[in-house]
């Protein structure tokens, strides 16, 4: 696939409330195609980056396009709850930034590991290949019960039941094997006058429920960001890039609870018209920042 990249979310917004202008030593948790960590790099020459990704075609893809940088970056593959891990290997006590954009990445929902179901691909949707779970062992395997917990819990779907049952019953017949199948499935369970007044797929969130459990999406946040917070140093940020409520809720029950952070955004900033109107998939973007005190 011809890789296409896109402009990060939010970008101007989170290199202005990370001051990396001012000089540092910041973390990308989610490197992604690298933009952030490349605004990050030509904020100020003496910055340095430290990125993570869980994605190893993510990594090689961004190492390429930062490679001018040097030694002023490091890179690892891990999951961002190993940040506190990253950082000793690094040699590193504490820095002035920390950054999470827990969206899926442009190139993930074009690949072929099915995050999407725009086109037909093996149901996979792990973020790190060298995970076991994968979405087809979790509609395949796990009961009617399990399933509709996990579309209603991490995908907020009111017909979590109905798309359950769809689901097993048709298992019953053949393996669901692909995004395809299981868009088609989700879809029938759907009733027609509800689909029909659907802006996005009828799908979308069932979709996301079952990333979010193969990923261990929200556990990962849960654990990362007080470890983020905790390698910071005075004076330092942390800049968090949701894009559903699920994260957001995480994000700012974390904020609101520690004694040692100032918070800087009393609301969340969210993308302007511009931005959306170029790249729709910020629409649903949130971000929140807090300093270190």
């Amino acid at each position: 696939m011809k890789d296409i990249f896109h402009p990060p979310v939010l970008l101007n917004e989170a290199i202005k409330f990370l001051k990396a202008e001012e000089g540092g030593i910041f973390v990308d948790a989610t490197l992604g195609g690298g933009g952030h960590t490349e605004a990050i790099l030509r904020a100020n020459p003496e910055n340095r980056v430290i990125a993570i990704d869980r994605d190893e075609e993510a990594i090689e893809r961004a190492i390429k396009r930062l490679e001018r940088f040097g030694d002023r970056l490091s890179v690892y593959h891990a999951n961002f709850a190993q940040i506190g891990v990253v950082l000793e290997r690094e040699g590193i006590s504490s820095v002035d930034g920390v950054l999470f954009d827990l969206g899926v990445s442009h190139f993930q929902l074009r690949g072929e590991r099915g995050f999407s179901f725009w086109k037909d691909d093996p149901l996979d949707m792990r973020m790190d290949r060298n995970q076991k779970l994968t979405a087809a062992e979790v509609v395949n395997k796990l009961s009617e019960k399990e399933l509709a917990d996990i579309i209603f819990r991490y995908g907020e779907e009111r017909f979590s039941r109905r798309i359950a049952r769809a689901i097993v019953n048709s298992r019953k017949k053949k393996p669901i094997e692909t995004t395809l199948e299981l868009a088609r499935i989700v879809e029938s369970a759907i009733p027609g006058k509800v689909r029909a007044g659907k802006r996005k797929h009828p799908a979308t969130k069932t979709f996301q429920a079952i990333r979010i459990y193969v990923n261990k999406e929200l556990e990962s946040i849960e654990l990362a960001i007080p470890e983020a917070i905790e390698k910071l140093s005075f004076g330092g940020r942390i800049v968090v890039i949701t894009f559903h409520s699920l994260e957001d809720r995480i994000v700012k029950t974390i904020f609101r609870d520690r004694q040692d952070l100032k918070i800087l955004t009393r609301k969340p900033v969210v993308p302007s018209d511009g931005e959306v109107a170029a790249n729709p998939a910020a629409r649903s973007a949130k971000l929140r920042a807090a300093e270190k005190v």
